[in-house]
C-alpha cells in the first residue's frame, strides 16, 4: 500500500495535496483498495463552498456507495472531469490522474489539523 509522505491525511481516507495556493483532494490508496472497482463518483460543481470534514460528495464502487469529505474547508475550483467517464482512475492512479477536487483553502491553519504519512499508517495499520 503506498502512502505519499508528501501528502496530508484524514481518517476517513481522503489525501491532500498543496499545489502552490490550491489544494487537491483525492482518496487514498488504502481507501480505493477497500472499496473495489470504482463505478461512479459524484463530486459538486466549481464554486461549491465546502466546510473541513463536511461531505462533499460520494463514490460508488461495485461493493459500495461511500460519502466523500473534505479535509479542508474552501471553495471548489475544478473537479476532476476525467472522473466522469473513466471512474477507474481512483483504482489506478489514487495519487495522480484519479484525484478528486481542487480547492481554494478557506483557511490554511485547517492543513495542521491533518494526519502525516506516519501517522495515516499507524491508522491503517491497526484498521
Amino acid at each position: 500500500m503506498e502512502i505519499p509522505s508528501d501528502l496530508k491525511y484524514t481518517k476517513e481516507h481522503e489525501w491532500l495535496r498543496m499545489e502552490g495556493e490550491q489544494a487537491v483532494i483525492g482518496i487514498t490508496d488504502f481507501a480505493q483498495d477497500s472499496l473495489g472497482d470504482v463505478v461512479y463518483v459524484q463530486l459538486p460543481e466549481p464554486g461549491a463552498n465546502i466546510e473541513q470534514f463536511a461531505k462533499f460528495g460520494e463514490i460508488e464502487s461495485v461493493k459500495a456507495v461511500s460519502d466523500l469529505f473534505s479535509p479542508i474547508g474552501g471553495d471548489v475550483v475544478e473537479r476532476n472531469a476525467a472522473l466522469d467517464r473513466q471512474p477507474e482512475l481512483v483504482n489506478s492512479e489514487p495519487y495522480s490522474g484519479g484525484w478528486l477536487l481542487r480547492l481554494t483553502p478557506a483557511d490554511a491553519a485547517q492543513i495542521d489539523q491533518l494526519m502525516s504519512a506516519a501517522d495515516y499508517e499507524a491508522l491503517t495499520a491497526s484498521g
